[in-house]
């Protein structure tokens, strides 16, 4: 961020004040990383109060560490891996997700005269898994990942990119089951996912991918299931689009970046 937050933002942050959202969290975080003079700004946002107790808390681990056995040396990759890239909470959505794409695949093959669904709901496979994969409601760890100088950001890229090489071979392997094109299953998949990352840095990626998801359904899927007729965008002709699409949001994304680390009012 190229300018410094005011009193009032690091007062919230001093006290962790819930009305300051996760894009404005981590913008503070980063800033203070190279400004001494915020750092010292929020050394003053605490109360007397509160740096007693830090200072109480400090010494007690203090004494604490002193008296415990030195730590294994071994590393433990899998365990850091593990939080780095992936997230327990994410298994269930990834499970549903299979689910809801077998169950698409199971009534594309009994010809009931829909729409293939798995074409229909291909885009949104893995939005649920974004929605979750770094959201402090969705991680229980999510306070000491916070406090990691791989959080924010660089946290959700490397969970939504687990998330993508979960379910685009799942895609894959359905739409090749049904017949539906390779290229029209997982192109709308990645542009979905781009676009939730690009809306993430106005809105919050959760919502973002929520809105898309509501979005999708409301104007898309339910229209298609009612007239059993696949989109025009939705056709063959149409994955040229789609790959452009996906190009054009991931360049805007990219130019973007810095808006996961803006304050912003928005969560």
């Amino acid at each position: 961020m190229s300018t410094h937050p005011t009193l009032s933002q690091l007062d919230r942050y001093a006290t962790g004040a819930p009305a300051l959202d996760e894009p404005s969290v981590w913008a503070i975080e980063v800033h203070l990383e190279d400004c001494a003079d915020c750092r010292a700004r929020l050394a003053g946002s605490t109360t007397g109060d509160s740096r007693a107790v830090i200072e109480r808390v400090a010494m007690n681990l203090a004494r604490e560490i002193a008296a415990s056995p030195a730590p294994d040396a071994r590393t433990r990759p899998w365990s850091v891996l593990r939080h780095r890239w992936l997230v327990g909470t994410l298994s269930p959505w990834l499970a549903m997700t299979v689910a809801v794409l077998a169950c698409a695949a199971l009534l594309s093959g009994m010809r009931t005269g829909l729409p293939s669904l798995v074409l229909l709901i291909a885009p949104l496979a893995p939005l649920p898994g974004v929605a979750v994969a770094w959201h402090r409601r969705a991680d229980p760890a999510w306070e000491l990942v916070a406090a990691t100088p791989a959080a924010g950001l660089t946290t959700l890229l490397r969970r939504t990119a687990a998330v993508l090489a979960f379910v685009i071979p799942a895609l894959a392997l359905v739409g090749a089951g049904t017949g539906v094109s390779l290229a029209l299953t997982l192109l709308p998949c990645l542009a979905f996912t781009v676009a939730t990352l690009l809306l993430g840095t106005l809105v919050g990626v959760h919502r973002a991918a929520i809105g898309l998801i509501l979005t999708w359904v409301f104007v898309v899927v339910a229209p298609s299931l009612a007239t059993a007729r696949i989109p025009m965008f939705l056709q063959p002709e149409s994955a040229g689009i789609w790959a452009l699409t996906t190009v054009v949001l991931t360049v805007t994304a990219i130019f973007r970046v810095n808006g996961f680390r803006r304050l912003s009012r928005h969560g």
